[in-house]
């Protein structure tokens, strides 16, 4: 299905090339994309002729992969009239019997850079997106401000304007706050996902058209939510590096029934230019060699782990130290990435080897369980709020999330509490199956890393709390959650089966072992009651060792015949 669509694509660009090439024209025609290629030296000149009379308004834009493009309405841009970036365009309010319109294109980049382009038509009851603009250079600004870290992406845009006849004047914007101003104006915002692990430009061509016009926009786009223009015009989403997607907003007025878009902006959270860490590589080495070594230990705790008592316990004494102590090194020091992983590693095998000990000193079934239950309440929490939940204003506040995040994962070890040996085999199937999820997530794309990740990010940032959550899901999250479900299920089954008939936990070490030692002290029929002190035997191995490099002396007399 791929194929064809790239090849009309290819073929619509050399269309656009043959027009554009010489000449530097491009004839376009409303609400028709085309695609072009931009360089630094030559603008190319975008014209619509024949605008139809009822048109009050065009927006034209036009979207680039990586590379900035400049659009413009005269061949010598200034700020006021012109607008850079990947994903930029131009209102062109229409004068009375006006009917052509013309724009200026050229990439900021010596190379030449493909572009695609579109304008779009609007009538007078229309809104005008950007129509009340006081925050930007362009009087009136449909565009989408987007900039992002590896936390999160905002997005913000100028409030827009009632829409108004050719020649007469605009409706003020701050006339009043009733039914007849802008103050009834809605504005949806939507969400698209790009396909995951594809970077290339023509699928963002393609699919950034779906995201472009109204009707398209409502039957591809999720709208994730409605401002009033009480709210402010900026909206905050969790960063997803390496995962192409495009936003875009439509304003509605409820008075006409009428709707116009922005102008659709898109993001990869992450850069192509850059040598190290770039989109096509995003995951460190470091964290590649952790979560591989994790998923070693977590698959074998899956299959083996309650038979294993002793791996269990340090499997997740690593997960519970290590997570707390990423997040103390993360608040309270600026050591880099790299180190707080080693540090991180460092810590949760002293803890694993520390709840080891503890298990073997006191024997305590019932503190290890409700260790082990909050590991299993952790993930399960995180999971729930993975889910759409976790997107609801209410969650907004960090004390409602909290209280309710730690009550479902008190759950678990609440209603486990009379069977530990169940929570313990699925503990032991989830969390190690789990496990393997983080390492596949280092090498390619999945959503299902989020499930940890979102959580981590709102423990360490502060207002991450304000973002939206959504992620896509697509063919590889299926296929990595049936994996997931299937090995989870798995380990589960295995180690039920096999462990029906043995005892539910091993006893106390401790107290075996100095039993142990007390029958040894007073059985003297026990061999083991003969056997030297440890010391004596360590000795007598050294005396072993050192004769085995003495040079052996010879046989025979050594001293000389008396005469």
């Amino acid at each position: 299905m791929r194929l064809p669509h790239c090849v009309l694509l290819l073929l619509g660009l050399a269309e656009a090339l043959r027009e554009a090439g010489a000449s530097g024209l491009l004839e376009l025609s409303l609400g028709k994309f085309r695609n072009v290629l931009l360089n630094q030296t030559n603008p190319v000149e975008a014209v619509i002729r024949n605008i139809a009379s009822n048109v009050t308004v065009v927006i034209f834009q036009v979207h680039a992969q990586q590379n900035s493009v400049v659009i413009s309405f005269d061949k010598n841009p200034s700020a006021n009239s012109s607008g850079t970036g990947v994903d930029k365009g131009l209102i062109s309010i229409l004068r009375p019997q006006q009917s052509v319109c013309t724009w200026y294109l050229r990439s900021l980049d010596a190379n030449q850079v493909l572009s695609t382009a579109i304008s779009i038509p609007y009538m007078e009851k229309d809104p005008i997106p950007g129509g009340c603009n006081l925050e930007f250079d362009l009087e009136v600004d449909p565009n989408i401000y987007l900039d992002y870290t590896l936390v999160d992406i905002h997005i913000k845009f100028a409030p827009a304007n009632l829409g108004y006849a050719r020649g007469a004047n605009p409706p003020a914007c701050d006339s009043g706050t009733g039914q007849n101003s802008r103050w009834r104006l809605r504005y949806d915002v939507y969400q698209y996902f790009l396909p995951e692990n594809n970077l290339s430009e023509m699928v963002l061509m393609s699919h950034i058209r779906k995201m472009s016009e109204v009707r398209s926009i409502k039957a591809n786009g999720v709208k994730m939510l409605t401002l009033t223009t009480d709210d402010k015009t900026n909206v905050y989403f969790s960063s997803l590096p390496g995962q192409g997607v495009i936003y875009n907003v439509i304003v509605w007025d409820p008075l006409w029934n009428t709707s116009a878009a922005y102008i659709p902006v898109h993001t990869y959270a992450c850069s192509f230019g850059d040598l190290v860490d770039n989109c096509s590589s995003l995951s460190k080495l470091s964290t590649k060699i952790f979560f591989t070594v994790l998923a070693v230990l977590g698959l074998f705790t899956c299959f083996f782990g309650h038979r294993f008592w002793k791996t269990d316990l340090f499997f997740m004494g690593f997960i519970i130290t290590g997570f707390f102590s990423f997040v103390f090194i993360t608040r309270v020091t600026g050591l880099g990435y790299d180190v707080r992983l080693i540090l991180t590693a460092v810590a949760g095998i002293i803890g694993g080897l520390l709840l080891v000990a503890s298990w073997w000193r006191f024997g305590s079934v019932l503190l290890c369980m409700l260790l082990i239950g909050l590991v299993l309440g952790f993930l399960f929490s995180s999971v729930v709020f993975f889910t759409p939940l976790g997107d609801y204003r209410v969650f907004r506040d960090d004390v409602v999330f909290w209280v309710t995040f730690s009550s479902i994962a008190l759950m678990i070890p609440v209603l486990f509490v009379g069977c530990p040996r169940i929570l313990n085999l699925l503990a032991c199937g989830i969390i190690g199956s789990y496990s393997v999820v983080l390492a596949i997530a280092c090498y390619i794309y999945t959503s299902l890393a989020y499930i940890t990740l979102d959580l981590l990010r709102r423990i360490l940032n502060d207002y991450f709390s304000r973002a939206y959550t959504n992620v896509p899901f697509q063919t590889n999250d299926f296929i990595i959650l049936a994996m997931w479900i299937m090995l989870a299920l798995s380990g589960v089954t295995v180690q039920l089966r096999r462990e029906r008939s043995e005892v539910p936990f091993p006893p106390h070490p401790y107290l075996i072992w100095k039993r142990e030692k007390e029958r040894r002290s007073t059985n003297i029929l026990d061999p083991s009651h003969h056997i030297r002190p440890l010391r004596e035997r360590i000795h007598s191995k050294l005396l072993q060792i050192k004769e085995i490099f003495q040079k052996e002396q010879p046989a025979g007399e050594r001293t000389p015949l008396l005469l």
